[in-house]
C-alpha cells in the first residue's frame, strides 16, 4: 500500500504508533460495498494504521477473511428491536478504542456509525456513499440532517457525488471521490466454469446478469427484452446469478413467456470469475447505481457489456468500451443484444479495450490509496496523538 508522501507529512509520532481507525458497515456478506471495504481495510499499512471493523448485523462470510488478515471484527446482531442497545454498544466500543477516524459504509451504518462516533467523541467521521439513493427521499433527508457529524462524504463516482449535492443536498465542501477497484487478474485469468450444470448447452451464447433480484436491478426488464430473441437464435440463453424478493415473480414471468428452457436461475454462486469467463455477454439493467463493481468485473473478464445509463458507468463504456441503453427500455436492450449477435467480433473488440482500461485505471490499490489520502489530509489538519485508556 503506498501511503507515500501523505504519511510522511504527518507528525513523527504517527509513524511510530499505528493510528487507530474504525470501519463500520451494515453487514459482511459478499456484496459490492462489503467487498470494497475489505479491499480498502486489508490494503492499509498496518505499521501506520490499526483498523478495527464493526459490523452492525450478523457475522457474514467476510469476517473470517478480515480476521485472517489480522483485522479484528466485532458484530452486533442489529434488529429493529435492539437499535438503541447496538448504538450504545458501538458508542462504548469507540470510546474505549479511541479511533482517530471512523469510516462507515452503507446507509444504516452511515447513520448509526456517525451518531455513535459523535457520542464517543471521535474526531473525524467519513461516510461512504456507494449509490445514488433514489428509493427514499426520507433516507436522503436523514443523511442531510445528520451531516453535521461528518468530516467527509467519500463517494464512489463523480456521478454519485453530483447526485449527493444536487439531489441529496449535502455540502459540496465535504464531498470527495474514491472510485471502485477490481482484481483484474483474478477475472481475466479465471478458469471457465462448465455452465452445463445450470442446464445450458455447451455451444450456447450465454447472456449473463449477476446481482440481487430486486426492483433496483430491474431483472424483469432483462427477461422482457431478451425473450423475443429466443425464437430467432436457438443457441441464446440467459443466466441469472443471485437471489432476491423478485425471484418467484420472475419465474412466473419466464413461465408465462414460455422460455423456461432458455432462462436459468443459478441462485448464489461463489465462482463469479469462472461464470463470467464462460459467458458471452454481460447485461446490467439497473435503474440506479453508484459505480457497479459487477460491470468492472465483467470488463476485467473480457465480456462485452450492455448497461443502462446509470450512475458510474458513463466513463467506463465511453470510447466504444461498451453499449449504453436507456433505463427500463426492453426494446433498446433487445436491439443491443441483437447487434452483438450479428457482429460478435465488434463486441469482442470493445471488450478487449474495456479489459485493458479497467486493468489500468481501476485497481484496488488505487482505490485504497484514495481513501488513505483523504484520511491523511484530515489528520494533517487536526493531528492525532496517542492517548492512554
Amino acid at each position: 500500500m503506498k501511503s507515500g508522501s501523505e504519511i510522511q507529512n504527518l507528525p513523527p509520532d504517527k509513524q511510530s504508533t499505528p493510528i487507530p481507525i474504525a470501519f463500520c458497515i451494515t453487514d459482511l456478506d459478499r456484496g459490492g460495498a462489503e467487498l470494497a471495504m475489505v479491499q480498502v481495510v486489508t490494503r492499509l499499512d498496518l505499521q501506520q494504521w490499526a483498523p478495527h471493523v464493526y459490523c452492525l448485523t450478523h457475522r457474514g462470510r467476510l469476517a473470517d477473511e478480515l480476521e485472517q488478515q489480522g483485522v479484528p471484527v466485532t458484530c452486533y446482531e442489529l434488529s429493529k428491536w435492539n437499535l438503541p442497545l447496538v448504538l450504545w454498544r458501538l458508542r462504548s466500543a469507540l470510546k474505549n478504542t479511541k479511533p482517530a477516524i471512523v469510516q462507515t459504509f452503507l446507509y444504516h451504518a452511515n447513520i448509526i456509525g456517525r451518531i455513535a462516533a459523535w457520542l464517543a467523541g471521535v474526531p473525524h467521521v467519513c461516510s461512504g456513499i456507494r449509490v445514488a439513493e433514489k428509493r427514499s427521499r426520507f433516507r436522503l433527508a436523514v443523511d442531510r440532517w445528520t451531516e453535521r457529524f461528518i468530516s467527509k462524504h467519500i463517494c464512489v463516482s463523480d456521478a454519485v457525488a453530483k447526485f449527493s449535492v444536487d439531489v441529496g443536498g449535502l455540502s459540496q465542501s465535504k464531498i470527495e471521490v474514491a472510485a471502485n477497484g477490481v482484481d483484474a487478474d483474478r477475472f481475466s485469468s479465471a478458469t471457465r466454469l462448465d455452465l452445463t450444470k445450470f442446464g445450458i448447452p455447451d455451444d450456447a451464447f450465454v447472456v449473463l446478469a449477476v446481482g440481487r433480484l430486486e426492483p433496483q436491478k430491474a431483472p424483469e426488464v432483462l427477461i422482457e427484452g431478451i425473450s423475443p430473441l429466443f425464437p430467432r437464435h436457438e443457441n441464446l440463453h440467459l443466466l441469472l446469478v443471485g437471489t432476491g424478493s423478485l425471484e418467484s415473480s420472475l419465474r412466473d414471468q419466464v413461465s408465462q413467456l414460455g422460455v423456461t428452457e432458455r432462462v436459468h436461475f443459478a441462485g448464489r454462486q461463489d465462482d463469479i470469475p469462472g461464470i463470467m469467463r464462460a459467458a458471452k455477454c454481460y447485461v446490467l439493467t439497473s435503474r440506479w447505481e453508484g459505480m457497479p463493481n459487477v460491470v468492472l468485473e465483467a470488463m476485467a473478464a473480457g465480456l462485452p457489456v450492455i448497461t443502462t445509463e446509470v450512475e458510474g458507468v458513463g466513463g467506463l463504456i465511453s470510447g466504444n468500451r461498451g453499449v449504453g441503453i436507456p433505463i427500463d427500455d426492453a426494446s433498446a436492450l433487445a436491439d443491443a443484444i441483437e447487434r452483438l449477435l450479428a457482429d460478435p467480433a465488434k463486441g469482442n473488440s470493445q471488450a478487449l479495450m474495456a479489459q485493458d482500461y479497467v486493468a489500468e485505471h481501476f485497481t484496488w490499490n488505487r482505490c485504497a490509496a484514495g481513501f488513505e489520502s483523504i484520511y491523511c489530509h484530515l489528520l494533517s489538519d487536526s493531528p492525532w496523538r496517542p492517548t492512554s485508556k
